[in-house]
């Protein structure tokens, strides 16, 4: 089981009014492919209702709202994501081990719930993730 990170989905799904670099490219082919995989239901996952949250708030500015809705019923619908709550406590916890680790909150989280999962993989494009020890970050571009 691997961490799947909002960034997946936004690499995937969002239209940039501008010219992708081949590097962008090359993220956004894979996005596609780690969503086609979760989708078909050939990987388990696991993220947060927070991650989804960021999903939504990022891509309601691109995308139809009957497309985004759909996305997201479908992902809460598929036996192989699991989607973790989250409790007022575990993220203001998320808030000190992200300044503990200088991220920003909700990668924190995404720390926590690997490590409290025993979790050593993250689907994520966010490269401060390779300096968090124990963690692989995937895929290395």
């Amino acid at each position: 089981m691997r961490f799947l990170d909002a960034n997946v989905f936004i690499y995937a799904y969002y239209k940039p009014k501008r010219q992708l670099t081949s590097k962008e490219k090359q993220m956004k082919d894979e996005a596609k492919n780690i969503i086609t995989r979760v989708s078909q239901g050939k990987e388990e996952v696991v993220t947060s209702v927070v991650h989804v949250s960021e999903i939504v708030n990022i891509l309601k500015h691109g995308m139809p709202q009957d497309q985004l809705t759909g996305i997201i019923r479908g992902l809460f619908m598929l036996d192989n994501v699991t989607i973790n709550e989250v409790t007022r406590e575990a993220y203001f916890a998320a808030t000190e081990l992200g300044d503990d680790m200088k991220l920003e909150a909700n990668d924190a989280l995404a720390v926590d719930v690997l490590k409290t999962n025993g979790i050593s993989e993250i689907y994520s494009f966010d490269e401060h993730f390779d300096k968090i020890e124990g963690i692989t970050r995937l895929p290395s571009i």
